[in-house]
C-alpha cells in the first residue's frame, strides 16, 4: 500500500515537472523542472526494484547532462523575444493538435499490450546492463550519442563566439 502512494506520488510529481519543463518561458527554470522530473523517475525505478537504473538515471541524466545543459545554456545567453500575437495563436493551435496526436499514439500503445499472466520481472544487474550496452548491438549508438553530444558543445561555443 504503501509502494502505491509512493509510486503515485512519484509519478504526479514526474508529470508536473515534465509539464513546467515545457511550459516554462525561461530556460533555466526549464532545466531546473527537467531535473526534477529525471529525479522523480529515478525515485520510481528505485520503487521498482532497480536502484542501479536508478542511480544511474541521478548520476548520468539529472547529474552530468543537466550540467552539459545548464553549461550550453549559459554560454549562449539568448536573448529574449516575445513572439507576435498571431504567431503565438498559430503556434498554440499546432501545439494542441501535435499534442491530441500524442495522445492518440500513447492510447493506441497501451490498448495494443495484452496482458500475458504476471508482471515481467527485469534483472538490471551492472553486469546485464554493461553486456547489452557494450555489445555489438547497442555499441555503435552508444559511441554515436557521445559524437553527437560533443558535436552539439562545439556548435554551442562556435555559436556563442565573439567576433575579435
Amino acid at each position: 500500500m504503501v509502494d502505491a502512494i509512493l509510486f503515485y506520488t512519484f509519478a504526479g510529481l514526474a508529470l508536473a515537472s515534465a509539464l513546467g519543463v515545457v511550459g516554462q518561458r525561461n530556460p533555466i527554470v526549464s532545466a531546473l523542472s527537467l531535473i526534477v522530473t529525471l529525479c522523480s523517475l529515478s525515485a520510481i525505478f528505485g520503487l521498482l526494484g532497480s536502484p542501479f537504473i536508478a542511480a544511474l538515471q541521478v548520476i548520468v541524466y539529472a547529474g552530468a547532462i543537466m550540467v552539459l545543459f545548464l553549461f550550453v545554456l549559459m554560454l549562449l545567453n539568448v536573448p529574449r523575444r516575445e513572439a507576435g500575437a498571431g504567431t503565438r495563436g498559430a503556434l498554440k493551435g499546432v501545439a494542441a493538435l501535435l499534442g491530441l496526436l500524442f495522445l492518440v499514439q500513447v492510447g493506441a500503445v497501451v490498448a495494443a499490450q495484452v496482458p500475458s499472466g504476471g508482471p515481467a520481472v527485469y534483472e538490471a544487474t551492472t553486469t546485464s546492463v554493461a553486456q547489452i550496452l557494450f555489445s555489438t548491438r547497442f555499441l555503435y549508438v552508444f559511441e554515436a550519442t557521445s559524437v553527437l553530444i560533443l558535436a552539439a558543445l562545439v556548435g554551442a561555443v562556435a555559436l556563442a563566439k565573439k567576433e575579435l
